[in-house]
């Protein structure tokens, strides 16, 4: 099994956050390898809600990496499952507040199989990588302006 995660703290409130990361439609914005994203089904953000993701793959093809939002707490934490694609981790977003701003921490878990589970020395790497793009979230969403 491998696993990943990291952690920010983000100055702003936990529910604002939480809608900015329940709309997936930002992902791109602060996770790089995402090239487009819609909702298939369900609603938008909730428990249910399956969304038709294309990634950046391996010699810069294009690959599914659809996935479905299993859990969704607002304000707390959105879970999800990626259900297409060659790699299938579960990960999710939990949020805390600290004073006046919220720590976010991103987690991801795979257990790796097929090829994919010859390749575990880089697998963990690349997991690693991309939790740590929680740096690019903070910076876009410190950078947002506040309404008074």
């Amino acid at each position: 099994m491998a696993f990943a995660e990291y952690d920010v703290l983000i100055q702003s409130d936990a529910m604002s956050i939480y809608n900015f990361l329940a709309d997936a439609r930002n992902l791109p914005r602060w996770r790089a390898g995402i090239r487009s994203i819609e909702l298939k089904s369900g609603a938008e953000g909730a428990k249910g809600a399956v969304y038709r993701q294309l990634l950046t793959g391996p010699g810069g093809r294009a690959v599914a990496g659809d996935f479905e939002i299993i859990e969704a707490r607002p304000g707390a934490e959105i879970q999800y499952q990626v259900i297409v694609g060659q790699a299938r981790p579960r990960g999710g977003y939990y949020l805390s507040t600290e004073g006046q701003c919220t720590r976010v921490r991103f987690a991801l878990e795979c257990e790796p199989k097929g090829i994919l589970a010859r390749l575990r020395s880089p697998f963990p790497r690349a997991m690693k990588a991309e939790v740590c793009q929680l740096e690019r979230l903070k910076t876009v969403l410190e950078g947002m302006p506040h309404p008074e």
